[in-house]
């Protein structure tokens, strides 16, 4: 039998590309959306893998697990986060996950690390994405990089485009009203999720406008992220 992964994500497009991924293994995969969801699934279905993310609407990652850990379940565990933060990845595999993947990963990288925990071994390093061309502009979108992630299959490609899409006016709305009013946790979670899912379609300028903004908002940055969101949505 093929084993059985529950993922947990919020995000549709990141939660769309992983379960993908994942199922190629193959694997039957199973999405929630919180913690609360998660943790009710978890109790009742015998998941071979749990794949997790740090940040969630209602809790996190580390906290989820050691709530499941704490009811004696022994489901091997994978974090996954947008975060480049040595600490947190440091801290999510002390709160006992197997390793961490840094979204956005290609989705043989996904596979090989799933295939490791799966097979009952623990991947030695943290699991991030290329670091890409260095010094070149950067397009609206970057076809090489959507097509490396999903194994070349346009037709991927396309799919989690319309999807992602259809999601960034609401992550646009939110954002610029977390800017204005000052809300920084608000602002800090939409564009963690957002980062991730811009990595995964090959959104690179709104990926580097987001980025900008997440490592403190320099003058010009909510322009450049404005204009950048305005290139990829239909007039």
């Amino acid at each position: 039998m093929n084993p059985r992964i529950l993922l947990v994500e919020d995000d549709l497009t990141t939660a769309a590309f992983m379960a993908a991924a994942a199922e190629a293994l193959p694997a039957t995969v199973d999405v929630a959306a919180t913690r609360a969801a998660a943790s009710a699934q978890a109790r009742n279905i015998a998941y071979s893998l749990w794949l997790v993310d740090a940040h969630l609407p209602d809790g996190d990652g580390a906290g989820l697990l050691a709530e499941l850990r704490g009811l004696g379940l022994a489901t091997p565990a994978i974090a996954h986060t947008a975060s480049r933060e040595g600490d947190i990845h440091r801290d999510l595999r002390q709160a006992g996950f197997e390793t961490v993947l840094v979204k956005p990963l290609e989705a043989p990288a996904l596979r090989a690390a799933l295939g490791h925990v799966l097979a009952g071994r623990r991947p030695s390093r943290v699991a991030e994405p290329p670091a890409g061309l260095r010094g070149t502009p950067l397009p609206a979108w970057d076809d090489g990089a959507a097509l490396r992630a999903l194994n070349g299959e346009r037709a991927h490609v396309d799919a989690l485009r319309q999807l992602f899409l259809a999601e960034l006016p609401t992550a646009r709305r939110q954002i610029l009203a977390a800017a204005r009013d000052g809300e920084e946790a608000v602002l800090r979670g939409v564009l963690h999720r957002l980062r991730a899912s811009c990595g995964f379609v090959g959104a690179a300028r709104l990926e580097q406008a987001v980025k900008a903004m997440q490592d403190g908002q320099p003058p010009g940055a909510l322009d450049a992220f404005e204009a950048a969101v305005q290139e990829l949505l239909p007039p």
